[in-house]
């Protein structure tokens, strides 16, 4: 019986190669949404490190000198400083990579075809890099920017803070397949932590009046 199921199942798919297309297909576009979803989650990470790294520095700021245009000013640089310094270092990286399996190729005697053409672009890795990096850094400066009390200014970003590196943790964890709020309390708390610590060793300088 096994043998006459195995015979009919062999006669299915040559009478029906769309089935074994359709097969290969759906590996295809598997191994494309992995791509995809590898690609997004640097992008929340990315968006993740501009919003702790500038809200960090906006409170570090405020804590020694409580002016609103201060702390803007020094979130924007932040901004700045931060996406041409994730735009190099992902394209340094890329590049780096790209050939060390260019070189595989020629060894491979490939260099040339489709698969060369598959390599990551650098320049398209560093753009990501600086955008996702700047999206991150966009939410604390849009919450601090429009608030003149100082308190409240700094209420509202740690707050907008919070509930941006919530969601961040959300879509890492959905994408890495990790447990949410076991991912979302992790980068909530380290984000807070980061901010603290920059918040509490800046007013040392204030209280100490350097």
């Amino acid at each position: 019986m096994a043998v006459n199921n195995t015979k009919l199942a062999a006669v299915v798919d040559a009478e029906n190669p769309a089935v074994v297309c359709g097969d290969v297909d759906d590996s295809e576009s598997s191994f494309d949404f992995a791509g995809r979803a590898n690609w997004l989650r640097a992008a929340v990470l990315g968006a993740n490190d501009g919003l702790v790294s500038t809200a960090s520095l906006m409170l570090g700021v405020s804590a020694v000198k409580p002016d609103a245009r201060a702390m803007v000013v020094s979130g924007f640089a932040g901004l700045l400083a931060g996406a041409c310094s994730m735009a190099i270092g992902e394209y340094v990286s890329v590049c780096s990579q790209r050939d060390v399996e260019i070189a595989q190729l020629e060894q491979a005697g490939k260099r040339g075809g489709d698969e060369e053409k598959e390599l990551p672009s650098p320049a398209q890795a560093a753009a990501a890099s600086a955008l996702a990096f700047s999206v991150g850094a966009l939410l604390p400066l849009l919450a601090a920017g429009f608030i003149a009390g100082y308190n409240l200014r700094v209420a509202v970003v740690v707050v907008v803070a919070t509930l941006a590196l919530a969601a961040f943790g959300c879509v890492g964890a959905v994408l890495g397949r990790a447990p949410v709020a076991r991912s979302c309390a992790r980068v909530v708390v380290g984000g807070l932590t980061a901010m603290a610590v920059t918040f509490g060793f800046m007013r040392l300088f204030r209280a100490s009046g350097i």
